[in-house]
């Protein structure tokens, strides 16, 4: 077996750092590097990795100073990119507890182009799924009740059983994830860079296994939802910032890929169809553009009001030039698909035909593959210029 590079930021997580590190220690053994990067915490974690990186050889840490947070796009790639020295690297979260027997699942199944994910036994914070188990051993490090878990890991394992789907935590050859650029630093600080990464992966061949005999315990979302260092709370309540960041990246995501995130239950990815698409629109408002303006390539409206206001408030929130992607309705277009519609006449239901757009492009509502010319729909006259789609020009990020 070959040894592994766990890869953990961490930004004030302290007490489920420690629980995570002795866990891999104590299950998995010495032969594993530990590389964690501390994001600018105020709870003593950098002067806890200091002391451990003196103790233990195999810690490799990196500090960001701050004041502002870097999150874990930018410091996951930092770890391994100048940190990590083995040819696997494990995308790992401070509040999972490695079970043993992690590592040797993963070396089971991983190849060149075989991305591996351990089964998550979880407290039931977040919602149920197939894809992991809902079991109740603690929600703090504090209450885990390890030797329970321990006696009753046998029962929830499953040596022959997998299933495709991808989620942390997640084990790929450092070939491969650089193979795609790593990280989206548009995702910074967190929220979406792992679904965006995951269609990256998948578009460029790799497969993902899913190992039922490899195991983690996950107190959930404790470094980014329910952060208590942030305002929330287990199960209860959201902190601000991840309410921002999610918020933030669910329209950056809509932005890149032209759908918001999809998968089945088990978990894998399903990349739509992306196209270049137009929306030119009568009646426009900031309100409407606000909208409108991350489900298309480029919107083009009148000029009953300024959308710079609306540029200068959202601007921050993305790497993505917006200056660019709003055009007067005068302006050339120069799009593959053109939607034409009153915005006036913008409904609740005329929009969901705006999110389902790409899947009745893409031939799954009986629209011909190659269809050159115009049809109506709802309230919108859509002109087809050309069906090309761009979701292979995403593979390989270089921002």
């Amino acid at each position: 077996m070959k040894p592994i590079s766990f890869i953990i930021p961490s930004r004030n997580n302290l007490k489920y750092l420690k629980w995570c590190y002795n866990s891999i220690r104590k299950n998995l053994g010495y032969i594993h590097e530990i590389c964690i990067a501390d994001d600018a915490s105020e709870d003593g974690t950098w002067e806890w990795l200091q002391k451990i990186s003196k103790k233990d050889g195999g810690v490799k840490i990196h500090q960001n100073k701050g004041p502002e947070r870097q999150g874990l796009v930018v410091l996951y790639d930092k770890l391994v990119k100048d940190y990590s020295t083995n040819d696997v690297i494990m995308i790992f979260h401070a509040d999972m507890y490695a079970c043993p027997g992690l590592d040797e699942a993963v070396f089971k199944h991983i190849k060149k182009k075989t991305i591996v994910c351990a089964t998550r036994v979880e407290p039931s914070l977040h919602p149920p799924g197939p894809e992991k188990i809902v079991s109740d051993y603690g929600i703090e490090p504090e209450d885990f009740d390890e030797q329970k878990f321990l006696n009753d890991l046998n029962k929830f394992r499953d040596e022959d059983k997998i299933t495709h789907g991808i989620f942390a935590p997640w084990a790929i050859y450092k070939e491969d994830f650089w193979s795609v650029g790593g990280h989206d630093e548009l995702f910074s600080p967190t929220s979406r860079e792992d679904s965006d990464i995951f269609n990256r992966f998948l578009l460029n061949g790799c497969k993902f296994i899913q190992t039922w005999n490899g195991m983690v315990y996950h107190l959930t979302s404790r470094g980014s939802r329910f952060n208590s260092f942030s305002g929330g709370k287990p199960g209860e309540v959201n902190s601000k910032e991840w309410q921002y960041t999610n918020h933030k990246n669910i329209r950056n995501f809509i932005r890149k890929w032209g759908s918001m995130v999809k998968h089945d239950d088990l978990m894998m990815p399903i990349v739509v169809p992306k196209y270049n698409i137009g929306f030119v629109v009568k009646n426009c408002n900031e309100q409407l553009l606000e909208i409108l303006e991350p489900w298309c390539s480029t919107i083009y409206i009148d000029h009953s009001f300024d959308a710079k206001d609306y540029i200068d408030r959202e601007q921050p929130n993305t790497l993505i030039d917006l200056s660019d992607r709003i055009q007067s309705i005068h302006a050339e277009k120069n799009n593959d698909i053109e939607v034409r519609f009153d915005g006036s006449k913008l409904t609740n239901d005329s929009f969901q035909v705006i999110q389902q757009l790409p899947e009745i492009l893409s031939n799954d509502e009986g629209i011909e593959d190659d269809t050159v010319g115009s049809f109506e729909l709802d309230i919108f006259e859509i002109m087809i210029y050309n069906t090309k789609t761009y979701e292979e020009e995403l593979i390989k990020c270089e921002r």
